[in-house]
């Protein structure tokens, strides 16, 4: 058995960790950019936080997921506000810019030269600038990740910055910050969080080590994420799916993922469509069309396996099959509402070019079994 797992320097979780941030930030540096997308109380409170302890700066703010475009900016204004330290407060849209400023701080040049696909690919050689995540959605896991995801309007995808020095120096994960979240991203986040954990524990890069994180992550949301959609005020429920967004986080960045996400990308770049919801729109469909050909072409196969547990674990039943898994978490979407593939704006006519782009995506060389076009035109079409 040989595997690799990496993760944030320093992970901090629990209620009210987002208050040891400035004094983290002041152990790092002289100046931070507060990158974030809210404009609410929270970020004036930590901006202000950092400026009582003599390490206040400008604040960033992106508005949308980040483009390439955003990511100069941001990182242009930090050079000229001589920041040292950079601060990601948000969902993973805040986290990844500002993982992708930091990586330019450190690194210098352009995000296009370093960015996988659409740019020159180049490797980052060196340390980013300290990065601190915070996040505000129990979704991504983004905060225990090595890439920033950017998209590019121009070439109407998304493409990762990628590299062990963008893993944050620090990671707080304080699960009061996701108590005002609306039902409808605690249903988007919540079942990208469970994306994240079912498709690293099938993944053919799946290990020991990832597969503790898997479960217990699983189990955590399939209890807690109903909860959190209908009681947004239920801390312990809102704890449980922070953790599961952590544990997927740290599954995903060193095992991989599947075709859900092998989706994500491209439909994200070419459609105004939010990569949690994506993610959940497809997950059920991603599950049963695994299964079923896992069981016509590998039925003696560990991933099979895999997928029963999965349906044990989220079922409860320890009698559960593999399908079961997929039909629990087609009945999970419905009663969290989660919008279908063609609120989106994509249509029959978009399929061929998204299976087309999907086959390429770095994420479908985790998935437990190479696909079909067919079969890749099936989860689209059962998800619109």
């Amino acid at each position: 058995m040989l595997f690799e797992f990496a993760t944030a320097t320093r992970i901090l979780f629990g209620t009210g960790a987002v208050r040891q941030v400035a004094a983290a930030a002041k152990q790092m540096g002289r100046r931070a950019l507060l990158v974030t997308s809210l404009s609410t109380e929270r970020a004036a409170a930590l901006a202000a936080e950092l400026g009582a302890c003599g390490v206040g700066g400008p604040t960033f703010s992106i508005a949308q997921e980040p483009t390439i475009d955003m990511v100069r900016q941001g990182a242009r204004l930090a050079q000229e506000q001589q920041c040292d330290v950079v601060i990601g407060l948000g969902g993973g849209s805040s986290i990844d810019a500002g993982k992708a400023i930091a990586a330019i701080l450190g690194n210098g040049g352009d995000p296009l030269d370093y960015l996988e696909v659409i740019g020159g690919g180049r490797p980052l050689e060196r340390p980013s600038a300290p990065f601190i995540a915070v996040p505000t959605t129990a979704g991504t896991g983004a905060e225990v990740t090595r890439n920033a995801v950017l998209a590019s309007p121009e070439h109407r995808v998304k493409a990762s910055l990628r590299s062990a020095h963008m893993l944050p120096r620090l990671a707080v994960v304080d699960p009061e910050l996701t108590l005002d979240l609306p039902p409808s991203l605690t249903a988007a986040t919540g079942l990208d969080a469970l994306t994240q954990l079912i498709e690293p524990f099938v993944s053919v890069r799946a290990n020991a080590m990832t597969d503790m994180f898997c479960l217990e992550g699983m189990r955590r949301a399939a209890g807690s994420l109903p909860r959190a959609y209908r009681h947004g005020a239920d801390l312990e429920a809102r704890t449980d799916m922070a953790l599961a967004s952590l544990l997927g986080g740290l599954a995903l960045a060193n095992a991989g993922l599947g075709a859900a996400h092998g989706f994500a990308a491209p439909i994200g770049g070419m459609f105004d469509a939010p990569h949690g919801a994506v993610c959940a729109a497809l997950l059920p469909h991603v599950m049963r069309v695994n299964i079923d050909a896992l069981r016509s072409r590998a039925p003696e196969s560990e991933a099979l396996r895999r997928y029963q547990t999965v349906a044990r674990t989220l079922t409860g039943d320890p009698a559960a099959a593999p399908e079961d898994g997929a039909a629990w978490a087609l009945r999970l979407c419905g009663e969290l509402k989660v919008p279908p593939l063609r609120s989106y704006g994509i249509a029959d006519e978009h399929l061929a070019v998204l299976v087309q782009k999907a086959a390429q995506a770095s994420s479908m060389k985790g998935n437990p079994i190479p696909l079909t076009s067919q079969e890749l035109g099936e989860i689209l079409a059962r998800a619109l």
